[in-house]
């Protein structure tokens, strides 16, 4: 792992009770990567740790709520595809918070995304596309570079959108990135191949949570 670079960050992307079991977007056995990532905020591996917090108001854009649809409805939104998702992460509520069985005390900074109630964010990078066709940063990678991080690791919740946009964001803007296969779930793990294909072609680095190389 990052072990001897002290300039190495994790990255712990929306471990919330939402993307778990008995939530609203649940992603496939969510909570069973919360020992390992405990372990590895413990591990002292790392110069920084980043939580990111999916944190929307009621009602937000991305809700199917908000257009009468049905959940996972694909639709456009500023010409982009956009899914509609059930209500989830609404500001304040139990399945918003942070989960807490996970170290928080040992996260530097805690990144909320998603609070714009007209614009979508999956990365902890940047927020989705806005009217204006701008992806609104959050200020994290100046955070990093400010602190002289130059490489991060990336795991959590979910998988194929909300970590994946975030290492895909990390190396596009400059960072060394690895992708903590083992240690995220997905929404649909149908779409396990096309995530490894799209993060193999954005230079992300697909390894395992123990370091170890992640079998294509």
């Amino acid at each position: 792992m990052a072990e001897g670079n002290r300039r190495t960050a994790l990255i712990v992307v929306d471990m919330q009770p939402d993307f778990m079991e008995g939530g609203p977007l649940a992603t496939e056995d969510g909570s069973a990567i919360i020992p390992d990532i405990r372990a590895l905020m413990l591990s002292g591996q790392y110069t920084d740790i980043v939580a990111t917090q999916d944190w929307h108001p009621a009602g937000h854009v991305s809700f199917a709520n908000s257009h009468d649809a049905e959940p996972f409805t694909l639709t456009q939104l500023y010409g982009h595809d956009q899914v509609l998702w059930p209500d989830h992460c609404v500001q304040t509520t139990p399945g918003a918070q942070l989960h807490a069985d996970l170290p928080w005390e040992m996260a530097s900074v805690i990144i909320r995304k998603g609070e714009d109630p007209w614009v979508d964010s999956y990365s902890g990078f940047a927020n989705n596309w806005d009217a204006a066709g701008e992806r609104p940063a959050t200020g994290l990678a100046g955070w990093l570079r400010e602190r002289g991080i130059t490489a991060v690791d990336c795991c959590g919740l979910a998988r194929d959108y909300c970590v994946k946009w975030t290492a895909e964001d990390a190396v596009a803007m400059g960072f060394e990135t690895r992708f903590l296969w083992d240690l995220t779930r997905p929404v649909d793990s149908n779409a396990d191949t096309d995530v490894r294909t799209a993060l193999d072609q954005a230079g992300v680095g697909v390894i395992r949570g123990d370091g170890r190389s992640q079998p294509s």
